[in-house]
């Protein structure tokens, strides 16, 4: 398994303690994974605009989040 597999089933843990640390993981693991893509977009030429379509998102929040990186 790997590491968002074993998180997703852990997110659905009968715990809430356990339950809201996988949730808290994947958050984190998700961010991380936008990260690298819209760097990667940005590196092939793509818009702020093209990435907030894709995203499903407004080109201001992803230029906000991202546009320092």
């Amino acid at each position: 398994m790997t590491e968002a597999t074993e998180l997703a089933a852990r997110a659905g843990d009968r715990d809430p303690r356990v339950g809201l640390r996988a949730v808290a993981a994947l958050r984190r693991l998700l961010e991380q994974l936008e990260a690298v893509q819209v760097r990667s977009a940005r590196t092939q030429g793509w818009s702020w605009q093209e990435i907030a379509h894709e995203l499903g998102v407004s080109r201001q929040a992803v230029h906000k989040k991202h546009g320092g990186n």
